[in-house]
């Protein structure tokens, strides 16, 4: 891989994360059209994600701030008598983190117990453009079927979007689009599920990429480290750019469209793979 390969990659990645198309899957495929696909490609896959989450805190930075606040807030006093509800002595923010918490239990899961299975679904060559498929059903499926809606992400939401994530490792599958489309059939609105779509991301990938640094830290030599630093900012820069417009994107377009463009991505895959 050189620098203009890197180049374009880090750009799909920045302007493709906060899209419900997979941008993990447009990396694979971008890959494979390019000639560039190898046993090292999933570093560079997790150095452009890792890009994305940081210009992911540097557009969200207040809400952010208002998460990690909330972790050093104390408690608020027992009720006399007590009051029935557990989290009733936490904060909104709070509250928010917890649940955030909760959609990193499947994920990790996933992460300890099925990460070399993972890692060899991202050499098969099929797996992409039937991903690609399985994420336009699931857009057209949250299109079409719409629950009564409630007003805010309970713990058990919380967790069952983490599953969707978790699921959502395979490249194809969109994470945002799988996040967001389970949401969205649990009744939660849209404008919610954006923005904690694209904040629970954040401490598995970190996770992720402190393993990966840990692996480049002892073997240094068998990286390109100057072509994974291009990466790096091509998706950051892109992804800054593209963050705030992508979520107003998502928060008003009807995700039938975004299952369209996966479903014609999916089936060009597979004639070109």
């Amino acid at each position: 891989m050189d620098y203009i390969h890197a180049l374009i990659l880090g750009l799909v990645q920045g302007l493709t994360e906060y899209l419900p198309v997979s941008s993990s899957g447009h990396l694979e495929l971008g890959q494979r059209i390019l000639g560039v696909h190898s046993p090292d490609s999933l570093t560079f896959d997790i150095t452009v994600h890792v890009a994305t989450v940081f210009s992911t805190l540097v557009v969200l930075n207040k809400e952010v701030s208002w998460i990690f606040k909330g972790l050093f807030t104390p408690l608020k006093p027992t009720g006399t008598p007590p009051v029935e509800d557990p989290l009733s002595r936490f904060s909104d923010s709070q509250k928010y983190a917890l649940k955030i918490l909760v959609s990193m239990i499947p994920i990790g899961l996933v992460g300890i117990l099925a990460k070399d299975w993972v890692e060899a679904a991202f050499n098969g060559i099929h797996v992409v453009p039937v991903c690609l498929m399985a994420t336009a059903v699931l857009l057209a499926v949250s299109f079409y079927i719409r629950p009564r809606e409630k007003e805010d992400i309970s713990l058990k939401d919380a967790f069952i979007i983490g599953i969707a994530q978790a699921v959502a490792v395979l490249p194809g599958l969109s994470r945002s689009g799988s996040t967001i489309a389970t949401g969205l059939l649990l009744g939660v609105k849209k404008e919610h599920l954006a923005q904690f779509s694209f904040l629970m991301v954040i401490p598995p990938i970190l996770g992720e990429a402190l393993l990966e640094g840990i692996k480049l830290a002892k073997n240094p030599e068998e990286f390109q480290w100057d072509v994974l630093a291009v990466g790096f900012i091509a998706a950051f820069v892109s992804g800054c750019l593209a963050c705030k417009v992508m979520i107003a994107l998502v928060k008003k377009c009807q995700l039938i469209w975004f299952a369209v463009y996966c479903a014609i991505v999916s089936i060009l895959a597979f004639i070109l793979i």
